[in-house]
């Protein structure tokens, strides 16, 4: 008995030991779990392709518009001890960064980053810039003539303009990253004066870039700041908007790029490397310039529409993107907090 007993353990190892094997073989080489702040329709059709290329299923878990980057972001970091997730495609640098100050990011320098200009990545190769988008401004041309145009952020605060401004919830998104460079850029006086000289013309707090779109179209607002691709919407919706790029002869316009993390301790990290090089290829920076995202390349010579702003047309804000992070976290948590519950 004692025998047979030992040979059916054994038998009971084995096959759980190759069961085990075949499982993390599966997971490894046939799926690769991304997270994404990038809206779920400009994401998909990417994963998609990597998918029809590598045979590699990607899952997609996304954020919420309201909650842009700050929700996923929170769960990585509570995750921390237990990756679940292979690879942040990050909307900004931004929250790329404060992965990399809480250690939640692992380095990775990927081959097919070559072409991309370096002061969009973290020196230390913790996180990659590629693709980005801009911080404009966008008027209702029914409500305000191009003789009128606000060229500049500061418009928002101007007088002229008050009580028909609007922009997203600076604690989330994009909205908290230009925040962020504004108190680096201006200082803390300058930058504190710009939000009280908002609330007191009359400016509005809206839930999100994409309600800033809707509601200056509808003429509801007669200008508001957004990103480029919720602009480029309003074009495709036919709307009657036009698009500033603001700033161009003072503190430059803010160019958001996308950033590709590798999780420290990802589940499937060849996988995640690997789709880190493809969102990282001229490719993938040609599909988000031609999608409805109008995304801007970073690397020279890709192919865009015609009529799309090149990056080499923009004049940039000049910051510092890992270094935006700690002033994120605590102006999200001082500050910011306190202006958007008024």
């Amino acid at each position: 008995m004692s025998s047979r007993l030992t040979i059916i353990a054994v038998l009971v190892l084995v096959a759980a030991g190759c069961g085990g094997g075949f499982e993390e073989q599966t997971g490894h080489d046939s799926e690769v779990v991304v997270y994404t702040s990038v809206d779920d329709v400009f994401a998909r059709p990417v994963a998609a392709d990597f998918t029809n290329r590598t045979g590699t299923v990607v899952r997609l878990v996304t954020d919420t518009e309201e909650t842009k980057s700050t929700g996923l972001l929170n769960r990585l970091l509570a995750e921390k001890q237990r990756p679940q997730a292979d690879v942040f495609w990050s909307g900004d640098p931004v929250r790329a960064a404060i992965l990399k100050r809480h250690k939640v990011a692992a380095p990775y320098r990927s081959p097919a980053a070559e072409g991309l200009p370096p002061e969009f990545s973290d020196p230390e190769g913790f996180w990659t810039g590629f693709s980005t988008r801009a911080r404009v401004l966008i008027y209702n041309t029914d409500l305000i003539t191009e003789a009128e145009a606000p060229n500049s952020v500061f418009d928002l605060v101007d007088p002229r303009f008050g009580g028909s401004a609007c922009m997203a919830n600076p604690l989330f998104g994009t909205t908290s990253m230009h925040a962020a460079a504004l108190f680096s850029i201006l200082g803390e006086v300058g930058a504190t004066e710009f939000f009280e000289n908002f609330l007191t013309n009359g400016g509005r707090v809206l839930s999100s870039n994409g309600e800033v779109r809707r509601r200056v179209s509808s003429g509801e607002f007669a200008l508001g700041i957004t990103d480029t691709d919720d602009a480029n919407v309003a074009r495709l919706e036919g709307s009657p908007i036009a698009v500033v790029f603001p700033d161009f002869e003072g503190i430059g316009t803010l160019l958001v790029p996308n950033c590709a993390v590798l999780i420290n301790g990802a589940p499937h990290p060849k996988a995640g490397r690997e789709f880190i090089d493809f969102l990282l290829s001229p490719q993938t920076e040609s599909a988000l310039a031609n999608s409805e995202a109008a995304q801007i390349p970073l690397r020279p010579g890709v192919s865009v529409p015609e009529g799309m702003v090149a990056r080499e047309e923009i004049q940039p804000m000049d910051v510092k993107y890992g270094e935006l992070s700690e002033l994120l976290e605590s102006l999200s948590a001082g500050y910011l907090k306190e202006w958007v519950a008024r």
